[in-house]
């Protein structure tokens, strides 16, 4: 097969050549999904690049598509006889061909599912980023094109997902590419497919009036030729094809009946300069009248992809319109071609006979040049991204796309995890994240994603993250979004243990008053809290002191009422001196000896009541203590009223009790913690058993605030169950 003249074959179809004539044997019978022969796509495909300036690579990339469906090493195949640039084009296509299956296999190319929009938007972008040479995206397209051409070739209707997929993904990735050429095709075999009956009655009318309009074309195209000549212009005046699809979208979209669409009758002109194009305009506003309103300078304000052209819309003496496109060949070249009209303008150009590297080019080349290199992002001219992460702005170098096993798109950072995969389907996904395959393969969760992978989640019906993904040097999370989500858990848990030990010590301390009928909700009220959450994670604080409870339940009153009568058998309440470490007052008795017990290690503020021992003065009980209990039992008239004493250096021993799962070094972190907090400790009772270890810690303290302060610490050692005083 040859692309070009057949009496002057370019370099490029006499690599085409011969490509066609080494895979024939290869492809023999073999037939794609859709029923076309290989050998068929193959030349097909090579037939619509050829046109668009294909070089040698990408021409031989076409027709070497199917290689890796017959050979067992069509890498090293492809590299031996290639060339590492023209494997790497295969393997790239083949890629985006695998994505395409997948999309449609499950249907989310063109359904609602999922947001239309959105992800048509993301599909193209992952096509464009899984695209290393913007000449696979050109393959891809030209593969499509094809793929379309054999449906309606033969006669069978086109399967609805390829034609909506086309519409939706790969004719704007053509537009946005401003290859008209293949942008225009596509939209009109899509179309034929998924509205065959509009698209047979516009073509019918078109038919219909196809002499008239001809007559009315050859007309026109006489007299502007003879206008341009008479000005001085060189110029060629062509009529302009139109396309089906095109006119029912302007009908759609302004409301018009097919008569009112003014350039179905339509010219191209195409002129030397830019001066010419504006001259030109000039003339045929002089011979015709103007259409107020259709008149657009794409040369002055081009399109975001590039297009330029001056647009205009006019009337003969019979009132029939007639659309005129004035252009520059270049700018001709540029709107047939798009991107791929640039390819020859590459880093320092090629040499031009009689001139070094870089000098064979005019301003509009050297224009083009300049363009180019700021085009080293390219995806991101093509295909704008949606708002960045949360870690800021990211070009498409920062940006990949992975798909689910349904086959959606999703957006992560370059770099992004399972874990980052995760977070983004959703909050709980992620939380509950135990494991991924990617590629249908189990995967460490830190293992950084490529561009085009499938990724399923494997997830726990309960469970929270891990602190470790966290920590940056173990690279379990690129996502700043992702970050933000687990410290969200963590805190949220951390919230939820400070509540539930500040209820604790909050219902202790009304235990304490003989206050338990008081509701927590009046109690949060009464002390400013808009709920009892918020009073039981601010009692964890050491800003706020459980005095303040004691104060809100006390009536104001009780500090001016007088001193009750005495109680028969006893003498009135006379405050003893202080006595003792413990710092405690015996009611109604001066310099008694008093000792804190043993059992129960009392300390402010808890509840205390004296019993009068044998020869070692007052033991100090808690008022739950058991010993205490059964002692009263025998002998209830030894127990006495005592009070805790005021002294600031008091200090008071209590036992504290650790339970955790034992290992190495963990009698030392609990240890800095008492360090930390500046509490003394006088005891240690250590034992371990089945893996678990229990230590029992004799601390000195100067109030309860400290109790609760250093078991909220012990609690967060690494491995550490429970934490509670004795």
């Amino acid at each position: 097969m040859h692309i070009g003249h057949p009496t002057e074959l370019t370099p490029a179809a006499l690599d085409l050549d011969r490509t066609l004539t080494l895979v024939e044997p290869l492809y023999q019978d073999r037939l794609l999904a859709t029923g076309e022969p290989f050998l068929a796509h193959a030349r097909g495909t090579a037939r619509i690049l050829a046109p668009l300036r294909g070089d040698a690579d990408l021409l031989c990339a076409a027709c070497l598509f199917g290689v890796h469906d017959v050979l067992r090493e069509p890498d090293e195949w492809l590299r031996v006889r290639f060339g590492a640039g023209v494997a790497q084009l295969v393997a790239d296509l083949r890629q985006l061909m695998k994505l395409s299956e997948l999309t449609r296999k499950h249907g989310e190319a063109g359904t609602k599912k999922h947001g239309d929009d959105d992800q048509a938007a993301a599909l193209r972008r992952m096509l464009l980023a899984m695209a290393n040479d913007l000449r696979v995206v050109l393959l891809r397209l030209a593969s499509r094109l094809q793929t379309l051409r054999y449906y309606a070739e033969s006669k069978q209707p086109g399967p609805e997902t390829i034609a909506r997929e086309t519409m939706r993904l790969y004719a704007p990735l053509a537009n946005r590419l401003g290859i008209w050429q293949l942008k225009w095709e596509l939209e009109d075999l899509s179309f034929r497919f998924l509205e065959p009956e509009t698209y047979k009655d516009v073509a019918r009318l078109l038919d219909e009036k196809r002499i008239e309009r001809q007559d009315f074309i050859e007309h026109a195209t006489k007299r502007v030729q003879q206008l341009l000549s008479e000005a001085g212009i060189t110029a060629d005046v062509v009529g302009r094809p139109k396309h089906i699809y095109s006119i029912v979208n302007k009908m759609r979209t302004k409301r018009l009946t097919f008569d009112q669409v003014r350039d179905v009758r339509g010219l191209r002109v195409i002129v030397q300069s830019m001066p010419d194009c504006y001259q030109a305009l000039s003339a045929i506003h002089q011979e015709w009248t103007a259409v107020a309103g259709d008149y657009d300078d794409y040369i002055a304000r081009p399109k975001p992809n590039g297009y330029q052209s001056l647009h205009t819309v006019v009337s003969d003496e019979h009132g029939r319109t007639l659309e005129i496109q004035i252009r520059t060949k270049q700018m001709h070249e540029s709107a047939e071609l798009g991107l791929a009209a640039h390819w020859r303008y590459k880093e320092g150009g090629k040499p031009t006979a009689g001139k070094p590297r870089g000098q064979g080019q005019d301003d509009g080349d050297a224009q083009r040049v300049a363009w180019l290199r700021q085009l080293l992002a390219w995806r991101d001219e093509v295909e704008p991204a949606p708002a960045a992460d949360s870690s800021g702005g990211a070009t498409s170098d920062e940006r990949m796309y992975v798909l689910t096993p349904q086959a959606r798109v999703v957006e992560l950072p370059a770099g992004g995890t399972p874990v980052d995969f995760a977070f983004h389907i959703h909050s709980e996904v992620g939380y509950r994240c135990r494991g991924a395959r990617v590629d249908g393969v189990i995967v460490p969760l830190n293992t950084p994603l490529k561009n085009g992978q499938t990724v399923e989640i494997i997830s726990a019906k309960t469970g929270g993250p891990s602190r470790d993904w966290l920590n940056v040097e173990l690279g379990y999370l690129k996502s700043a979004r992702s970050r933000a989500k687990v410290r969200q858990w963590f805190n949220a848990l951390e919230l939820q243990q400070s509540i539930a030990a500040g209820r604790e010590l909050i219902e202790k301390e009304m235990q304490r008053l003989g206050k338990t009928a008081v509701k927590l909700d009046d109690l949060a009220r009464r002390l400013g809290f808009g709920s009892v959450d918020q009073l039981a994670a601010a009692a964890t604080k050491d800003e706020f002191s459980l005095r303040s409870i004691e104060h809100a339940l006390t009536p104001a009153t009780v500090q001016s009422e007088p001193t009750p009568a005495p109680l028969i058998g006893r003498p009135p309440a006379i405050p003893a001196a202080p006595a003792g470490k413990g710092q405690v007052l015996v009611v109604g008795v001066d310099s008694l000896l008093t000792q804190l017990a043993r059992c129960c290690r009392p300390a402010p503020p808890d509840e205390i009541v004296g019993y009068v021992t044998r020869g070692k003065g007052v033991s100090i009980h808690r008022g739950n203590c058991s010993n205490l209990r059964s002692l009263l039992k025998l002998a209830p008239e030894r127990m006495v009223d005592v009070a805790w004493g005021r002294q600031a250096d008091a200090v008071y021993p209590v036992e504290l009790l650790v339970l955790a799962q034992d290992r190495p070094g963990l009698l030392r972190d609990v240890s800095e913690v008492y360090a930390r907090e500046k509490l003394n400790v006088v005891g240690v009772n250590s034992s371990s058993a089945n893996g678990e270890a229990r230590m029992l810690f004799t601390i000195e303290i100067r109030s309860a605030a400290d109790v609760n302060r250093v078991l909220a610490a012990v609690r967060e050692v690494k491995d550490v169950f429970t934490a509670r005083r004795r």
